[in-house]
């Protein structure tokens, strides 16, 4: 027999669209900033890190996360549980946190993250410019806003908030 889900009954039954645009907005900021962070390095590693993004962050974490929450088709703080609903068929809300990608999205963002830092920390100290500085700066400011007001302001009216392993609420 499955585990009940627990579902926080004042969360919201769908997020205002103005959340998912914002969110996505700040999503596709983050990865362009990560995109420019690794083209002073390599162009190369640039084009593969925006894959790798992309793919990672709207398919296939989708796929292993989203089929299983209480937003699948719905809009949810950043409106991937209608992208989802697009792309793949509903998975099972009790499945939640059994998922790999429970333990995959944080590792994904991790390296979204840290790729990029070394990346242009390298490129910073082989020839330092100004506009690395900046996009250090800016990168830092969308990272920082992303892993803390951004999932705090996002989870707090998730109704997956007591179940979900990644709740910042």
């Amino acid at each position: 027999m499955k585990k009940q889900t627990r579902l926080y009954e004042q969360g919201l039954e769908e997020y205002p669209r103005s959340s998912a645009i914002l969110g996505n907005l700040v999503m596709l900021l983050w990865f362009a900033l990560g995109t420019i962070a690794c083209w002073f390095l390599s162009p190369l590693l640039a084009w593969v890190y925006l894959g790798f993004a992309l793919v990672m962050v709207y398919v296939v974490l989708r796929k292993l996360v989203c089929v299983n929450c209480y937003y699948y088709g719905r809009w949810c703080s950043i409106g991937w549980g209608k992208l989802c609903a697009l792309m793949f068929e509903s998975g099972d809300i009790h499945d939640f946190n059994r998922s790999i990608g429970q333990r995959l999205a944080p590792a994904t963002y991790g390296v979204l993250s840290v790729i990029p830092l070394i990346l242009l920390i390298v490129s910073m100290v082989l020839a330092f410019s100004p506009s690395k500085l900046v996009v250090l700066l800016l990168f830092l400011l969308v990272c920082g806003y992303s892993a803390t007001a951004g999932r705090k302001r996002a989870c707090a009216d998730c109704k997956m908030r007591l179940t979900c392993k990644g709740s910042a609420a």
